[in-house]
Parts: structure tokens; C-alpha cells; sequence
């Protein structure tokens, strides 16, 4: 609608340029202005906000020859004014201006026609141009300033996540701190009375059915908030280059583990640790519901593209599978959320478990 209307506004102005031609008698063939003109106008149509500057270069040779496309040719400029750069605009006025001053010195000499002609379309090309890059650079501040509340309303949000984390980790280690503590002198109270003497049979086996249950809510626990449990601040908080350590340590359990780490080199230590994490859940879950078989972990990326992590584990039915909470991997999901990441778990067409996350390569 807006290029209609240009092109209705450029064919106006053209038809005034065109009676003034007439009325001097210096015009050329109605038929060759009229075609002259819808192709202006066509131009304007098609062209004015895709290539501006071809449809200007095309509309100046034009506009000197024949009085019609004239009143095009402001437009095109004002286009080339509030599409392109500044010095784009500055250098096609100059050019139109260098041209008509010549062309139509030669066929008017230096007369007072000549001088009120040239300064007409040059100040009226001049004044467009000048006022189309006004509007661009009122444009291109308003889009800065929305890029910078933007910038501010995201660096906002990922504060918010983080104190967000660090809230839910500080209640997780006090949950921890707390329900673990109280279930360890459940098993020990248990365990004692399990070998009094004087404690009858069924009191004994009570007591030994209390310490084993005990005994695994609190591996339960463990290791359902694991994940979410800020270290100790006497101890180092793990970060990816510990992945390998974690490895050998299923290793040495007897698992059969693999593991390839392409890149990461230089990675912040929460990703590092978010990683590690991650690895750790997922060996966890694969030793839990999938004895003996083989695990692959694959850790790729860099500060470009971020930090793939992918594990995945056969798929079988050997061994009783150890009792788990069922929370491990909607814990995961949330972390990796949280740091705005992304997380795909479940079986595959081949028979496998697989996992995969990936992290942002965010400080």
C-alpha cells in the first residue's frame, strides 16, 4: 500500500515536471514519456525497499531524458536516504547533481532558466535525503535502545535463574543435611537394637528391616538431591576436568565404560560442573537400571557452539535392578533448564537408553 502510494505521488510529480516540459516545448513523444513513466512507477512498486540503489541508477539517466520519470527519482533517493548508508545517499546526490547541472547546461546554457532549474531538484533532492537519513538514524537509536533493554531484561532473567539455583541448592542441602543426619541414627538406633541380646527374634528382625530401609532412603536421597547440593566449601566443587576421575570410578566398579571428550577446553566452571553432574546422574542411572552393560559418554563442543554431552547405555534385563526415586532425570531437566539449556533422554529404535544435553557456554 505504502509503495502504491509513493508511486501514485512520483507519477503526480512526473506529470507536473511533464506539462512544464510541454508548455516549453522541449518534451519528448507522449507514448515514450508514458512508457517512460510506468516504468518508474513499476520500479518504485518493486524495487524502492530491495534494491534502491539500482532502481535510483536506473531512474537518473531516465529522469534527465524524459520529464515523466522525473518525479520518480526523489523518491528512489529518499529510498537510498532510509535503506543504506549515508555516504550511499551523499554520493548518488552528488551524481544526479554533477549530471543534471551538465545536461542541462548543454541544452540551456547559462541562462536564469538553466540556475533555477539546477537548484530546484538539487536542494529538492538534497532536503529528501537529508530528512530520509534523519529518520534512519532515529530508527536505528530507537533499535539500539531496544537492543540494550533487551540485553538488560535477559541479563535480568539469567540473575533471577541463578539466585533461583542458588536458593533451591541451599534448600537441598539443607534437606540433605538434615533428613540424613536424622535417618543415620535411625540406622544406628536400629542396628543397636537389632543385636541386643535380651531383644526377641521378631524385635530383631523389626529392627534389621528398620536399618536396611534407612540405610537405602538415605542412598535415595542421596541421590536424588546430589545434584542440587552446593559443595561443601571445604572441598572443590567439580568441574569437567573431573569427568575423567568420575569414569575411572565405574571403572574400578566393574562397569564397562567409555568415554571420548572432544573440546571443552577453557569452559567456566559452572558449565564444567553442570556437566559433571550431568555424567554422574546418568552413570548412576545406568548402574541402577542397567547392570553390566556397556556406556558410552561423549562430551564435544566449544565457547561457539556450547557443550554437547551425550550417554547412552544398552538396554537390558540382567541382575535385579537397584530401587531408585524416579526423580534423577526431572532433576536433570531442570538444571539444564535453569541455565537455559536443553535435555532429550529415553529408549531408542536400536535397543539403547540414550541422553542427551546440551549447555550453553555461559560464564
Amino acid at each position: 500500500m505504502v509503495e502504491l502510494s509513493l508511486a501514485l505521488a512520483a507519477t503526480a510529480l512526473g506529470v507536473v515536471f511533464l506539462r512544464t516540459s510541454i508548455s516549453e516545448g522541449d518534451s519528448a513523444p507522449v507514448a515514450f514519456e508514458v512508457a517512460t513513466g510506468v516504468l518508474a512507477a513499476a520500479g518504485l512498486i518493486l524495487f524502492r525497499r530491495s534494491r534502491p540503489v539500482a532502481l535510483t541508477l536506473v531512474l537518473i539517466p531516465l529522469g534527465i531524458l524524459f520529464a515523466l520519470p522525473m518525479g520518480a527519482t526523489p523518491v528512489a533517493l529518499f529510498a537510498v536516504g532510509l535503506h543504506r548508508r549515508p555516504w550511499v545517499a551523499a554520493s548518488l546526490v552528488a551524481l544526479h547533481s554533477v549530471l543534471v547541472a551538465a545536461i542541462y547546461y548543454i541544452a540551456l546554457g547559462a541562462t536564469r532558466l538553466y540556475v533555477e532549474s539546477v537548484v530546484f531538484l538539487v536542494l529538492l533532492h538534497v532536503s529528501l535525503v537529508a530528512i530520509a537519513m534523519l529518520i534512519r538514524s532515529h530508527r536505528l537509536l530507537v533499535a539500539s535502545w531496544a537492543e540494550r533493554a533487551r540485553q538488560a531484561e535477559e541479563g535480568q532473567r539469567l540473575r533471577v535463574e541463578q539466585a533461583r539455583l542458588a536458593e533451591r541448592e541451599r534448600l537441598a542441602r539443607e534437606m540433605h543435611d538434615v533428613l540424613a543426619h536424622r535417618l543415620s541414627l535411625l540406622a544406628v538406633h536400629a542396628g543397636a537394637l537389632e543385636v541386643r541380646r535380651d531383644a526377641s527374634d521378631g524385635e530383631q528382625h523389626a529392627a534389621g528391616v528398620i536399618r536396611a530401609t534407612a540405610h537405602d532412603a538415605l542412598e535415595d536421597l542421596r541421590s536424588v538431591i546430589h545434584m542440587l547440593r552446593a559443595p561443601a566449601e571445604d572441598q572443590p566443587q567439580p568441574t569437567l576436568g573431573d569427568v575423567p576421575a568420575l569414569v575411572e570410578q565405574s571403572r574400578s566398579a566393574g562397569a564397562d565404560v567409555g568415554l571420548t571428550l572432544d573440546g571443552g577446553d577453557g569452559v567456566p566452571e559452572t558449565v564444567g560442573r553442570h556437566v559433571y553432574r550431568i555424567v554422574q546422574e546418568a552413570l548412576t542411572n545406568a548402574r541402577k537400571h542397567a547392570p553390566g552393560a556397556p556406556v558410552s559418554v561423549a562430551i564435544s563442543g566449544g565457547a561457539e557452539h556450547g557443550l554437547d554431552v551425550t550417554v547412552h547405555n544398552t538396554i537390558t534385563a540382567q541382575g535385579p535392578a537397584m530401587p531408585g526415586a524416579g526423580t534423577g532425570l526431572a532433576g536433570l531437566r531442570e538444571r539444564v533448564a535453569l541455565v537455559g539449556g536443553r535435555l532429550e533422554h529415553g529408549p531408542t529404535a536400536a535397543g539403547e537408553f540414550h541422553l542427551r544435553a546440551w549447555l550453553p557456554w555461559t560464564q
